[in-house]
């Protein structure tokens, strides 16, 4: 690995962008040029044996340079921001102690937001609570679970779609549990786990100035998916047994849509491979434009257009920017 010293006043750098930016192939190609090890910003590559939906990066790509947070939880066991957070703050540390730059890269924005701003502090999920509302949904269907946060929280109903159980579980817990709409909580002051939050991580993102190209290359990645047997690897997931739709792992994007679709499927009728394809591709286009507007509230961020052809060239060249070349190996 080429190495350059990094210089003391950057504690790390971030590398963000919306799913398929080329996040990835730029990480790689800074450890080329800079002695860093990455830790992955991503709520889907924790989880083991989701590879292929989740674009996690291959074997040969992890064994160019130290990656962390990666494969540390089974999909049966939740990992939240405030984990993360102490997780990605001890990694840090660690990874400066052996002399090298922390490198900071993914697309959960949420994680993003609550190490540089710490976090909301809103209660920390309930099992008790949560499975009371897993069993209404499972009896009621999460359109009349969505209705019932609109009653009750109509700000936060309002930004979200009437199927997001994820996001609407969470918004009626916290409801239940403490009498307030969660948007009482994004407006109150944030705090991070430890009392502190991490300021001085200089953001580097990936955007693209025309969305059809990110549209496209979506769907580009979402057919290497399929080809790669994606479908087999969520049939795997479902003989286990012990995993269910409702689990955080299992609503990743792409893992949702075909759980749902091996749910419906009659037995002796063939997979609709098409339909997985038309829901998979819509669904992460989606998150795409989440993540974008995540990045625009992030005024401190360093962009660089990800469909410039030269787009990995000033990438390296903000990374340049932020490090101090003492030394190249």
């Amino acid at each position: 690995m080429a190495g350059m010293q990094h210089r003391a006043d950057h504690a790390a750098i971030g590398l963000a962008g919306p799913t398929a930016s080329g996040k990835t192939a730029a990480a790689l190609a800074i450890a080329q040029r800079h002695d860093v090890e990455i830790v992955s910003v991503d709520s889907a590559l924790v989880y083991r044996g989701m590879d292929i939906g989740t674009a996690k990066p291959s074997a040969a790509e992890l064994a160019q340079v130290p990656h962390h947070l990666i494969d540390i939880r089974d999909p049966l066991q939740p990992y939240s921001a405030a984990e993360f957070v102490a997780d990605a703050r001890r990694l840090i540390g660690e990874i400066r102690a052996r002399g090298r730059l922390p490198l900071l890269v993914g697309g959960t924005m949420l994680y993003f937001k609550a190490l540089l701003h710490g976090l909301d502090d809103m209660p920390p999920a309930d099992p008790a609570v949560r499975a009371v509302l897993e069993a209404e949904a499972r009896h009621k269907g999460w359109p009349a679970m969505h209705a019932e946060l609109a009653r009750v929280d109509p700000a936060t109903a309002a930004r979200l779609a009437p199927k997001d159980s994820q996001r609407i579980q969470r918004a009626l817990e916290v409801h239940r549990i403490t009498g307030r709409p969660l948007a009482e909580f994004h407006t109150s002051r944030s705090i991070a786990p430890d009392g502190d939050s991490t300021p001085g991580l200089p953001l580097v993102s990936l955007e693209p100035a025309d969305r059809a190209w990110l549209h496209a290359r979506i769907a580009q990645r979402f057919d290497a998916m399929l080809a790669a047997g994606f479908v087999d690897e969520v049939r795997g997931l479902r003989a286990r047994g012990d995993l269910h739709a409702d689990l955080p792992s299992m609503r990743c994007v792409g893992y949702r849509q075909a759980w749902e679709l091996l749910d419906a499927q009659a037995s002796a009728t063939p997979f609709p491979i098409e339909r997985l394809r038309e829901c998979g591709i819509a669904a992460t286009r989606q998150l795409a434009k989440r993540q974008i507007t995540w990045l625009r509230s992030m005024p401190q961020r360093l962009i660089v257009p990800c469909d410039h052809p030269d787009a990995l060239a000033r990438v390296l060249d903000q990374v340049d920017q932020l490090v101090a070349p003492r030394t190249r190996a």
